[in-house]
């Protein structure tokens, strides 16, 4: 299935509560590798992203048997896939992809069940190159923080 093109949905208000089927219309990931459940934007240009683990995610079973955990670079693509809120002007017909992912650092664990809160915003933005900074917290208590970089490029789907 492709994603709509965001042109060829109604323009969201950049302030508006977004919710997962609102984000599919401007990111291409799906389940079970969409890992944002909702998003908001401040006015001063502050991400917010929420998703709660589900108990019976694929990255959990096997990470570890007994005593599920989330994997550190789920944790990151939560905050990345968090971090595509503050690009919806650039993503009309594109899409985000990694371009670096630095200084990262992991506080606590996060487990089935949790609710992860996601913080994000852009540090510098040239051209299609987005550096953001983002910060994950379950319960008040960070658990990961780190520097994205994105470049938005052609939406290899689009017209297919």
């Amino acid at each position: 299935m492709t994603p709509a093109s965001p042109s060829a949905v109604t323009k969201i208000n950049p302030l508006d509560h977004m919710d997962r089927e609102e984000i599919k219309k401007y990111i291409p990931h799906r389940e079970p590798m969409l890992l944002v459940d909702e998003t908001t934007l401040d006015p001063d240009g502050t991400g917010h992203g929420k998703y709660r683990i589900r108990e019976d995610e694929f990255f959990c079973r096997g990470h570890f048997p007994g005593n599920p955990m989330v994997p550190g670079v789920i944790l990151c693509e939560i905050m990345a896939q968090s971090c595509t809120r503050l690009m919806l002007d650039a993503l009309d017909g594109n899409i985000a992809v990694y371009r670096g992912i630095d200084q990262v650092k992991f506080k606590n664990t996060v487990r089935p069940g949790d609710l992860c809160e996601v913080t994000c915003r852009i540090d510098d933005r040239k051209a299609g190159v987005f550096n953001c900074s983002a910060k994950l917290e379950v319960d008040g208590k960070l658990c990961c923080r780190g520097k994205l970089t994105f470049a938005v490029i052609p939406d290899p789907m689009k017209g297919a």
